[in-house]
């Protein structure tokens, strides 16, 4: 099976002019956790996603600690917000290079390439280049587990 065949094909993307406030937005009203961001052509360009904007949010002492498990409460911190100045800067600023697959990639190798970057999320596109759809670890999962009922039968 190919990718194609599960995945979603109305996708939300956002162009490079779009600014890290708008990504929020477009993320909290369309409840999504990525989000790919296309140039003119409507080719992918970037990602950027829930993590990344929850970047924004942590402290910097977490980058330099190997375990958090020990810190039961960040205080005063946890009331803290992005300023303006940094909401208002461009995507580019904070998106990551876009991970995609063609159209025709199959199921496992979509899935191993997922597990191999720690992706949840992929975006495919068509043999052009453009963003044509997203699939996630779940659509892949369900489609190739539904296949092992005429196994079983």
């Amino acid at each position: 099976m190919k990718v194609s065949s599960c995945m979603k094909r109305n996708v939300v993307s956002l162009p490079m002019t779009a600014t890290i406030l708008e990504a929020a937005k477009i993320i909290v009203e369309k409840h999504i956790g990525l989000l790919p961001v296309v140039n003119g052509d409507a080719n992918p360009v970037g990602v950027i996603g829930l993590g990344d904007l929850l970047t924004l949010e942590l402290p910097d002492f977490v980058h330099f600690l190997s375990d958090v498990d020990f810190v039961h409460d960040f205080g005063a911190v946890e009331d803290t917000r992005p300023s303006a100045t940094a909401l208002s800067q461009k995507v580019e600023t904070l998106m990551r290079p876009p991970i995609t697959v063609d159209e025709d990639s199959g199921l496992l190798r979509t899935y191993a390439l997922m597990l191999q970057h720690n992706l949840h999320d992929i975006p495919v596109v068509s043999k052009e280049g453009k963003l044509i759809g997203i699939a996630s670890r779940v659509d892949i999962g369900v489609s190739i587990l539904s296949t092992w009922q005429r196994v079983a039968q």
